[in-house]
């Protein structure tokens, strides 16, 4: 707020005669971003906006009013930064989706890949990274968690000390990601438990999770405490998030401010129209009172 009266004041006395109180108004939204309600901290994934470069992507995203861009790397960071952004959500360690910890032929590959990304984070000074499960490959579900929370029990040394909470995404199995078995959320709770640590949480994916699932609102309420992040998309198609689809995300995200989360909500929506004004949009959907 201190930052927005000091913008308001330098502009007024630089426009003093020149502009009307709307247009100073104006003005200082064009330089701030726009005032949103607060209760939700809003961030977007940049691959579903690919074809903006991602300098200008972070322009207009401060004047939607979002703080943060997602899913990049430490190539990305420095211009997040240049424009007061921050990265909610980092990548830059794993071996992708399909090759995650519950096989523990991976796991020194992904030790290693993960414990040299812990101090480029706590130096760019964000506190998050994503990981994932892997697919099942034929294995059971309780084998896969058990050989997980052995391979993720092997970071969180390191995780603690750099203060960086691994986050594992919870992706649908039925329609995009055939295999992957993080694809409850009653699985990655229990994955949770048995890692036994703060800094292992899970990625709600509502999108993802009202496929397998349904009962979003009931599923958020009963595991918020296993929750560290949320990412939007519509039901079906994962298009905007608007009233072309069937989830209803004013409510939704009441949800989650009743739970008292105070981590980020991300838009994931491939968009169909315009991209930039869908995105616009439907950060003002999720943008509650």
């Amino acid at each position: 707020m201190s930052n927005r009266r000091t913008a308001l004041k330098n502009i007024a006395a630089s426009t003093a005669g020149m502009l009307s109180i709307t247009e100073v108004f104006a003005a200082t939204e064009k330089a701030l971003g726009p005032k949103l309600k607060g209760k939700i901290n809003h961030s977007v994934c940049k691959w579903c906006y690919n074809s903006i470069p991602l300098e200008t992507f972070a322009q207009k995203c401060k004047n939607i009013g979002i703080t943060s861009i997602e899913l990049l790397g430490p190539n990305d960071w420095p211009i997040l930064k240049k424009y007061g952004l921050t990265c909610a959500l980092p990548n830059g360690a794993g071996m992708g989706i399909e090759k995650g910890f519950n096989d523990p032929a991976n796991h020194d590959e992904l030790v290693k890949s993960y414990e040299d990304i812990f101090p480029k984070l706590k130096d760019a000074g964000y506190t998050t990274v994503i990981c994932f499960s892997g697919n099942r490959r034929g294995m059971s579900d309780i084998d896969g968690m058990r050989n997980a929370a052995i391979g993720l029990r092997r970071l969180m040394p390191s995780a603690e000390k750099y203060g960086v909470t691994m986050i594992m995404e919870l992706l649908n199995s039925k329609v995009n990601h055939k295999d992957y078995m993080c694809d409850h959320t009653s699985w990655g709770a229990g994955l949770c438990e048995m890692v036994g640590s703060e800094n292992f949480k899970l990625l709600y994916d509502i999108y993802h999770m009202s496929i397998m699932e349904g009962d979003v609102i009931a599923t958020i309420k009963k595991y918020h405490k296993y929750i560290a992040h949320y990412h939007t998309g519509g039901v079906p198609g994962r298009n905007e998030i608007d009233e072309g689809q069937e989830l209803y995300y004013p409510a939704i995200m009441k949800a989650i401010a009743d739970t008292g989360f105070k981590g980020f909500v991300a838009q994931e929506f491939i968009p169909k129209r315009e991209p930039l004004a869908s995105l616009k949009q439907c950060v003002g959907i999720c943008d509650i009172a």
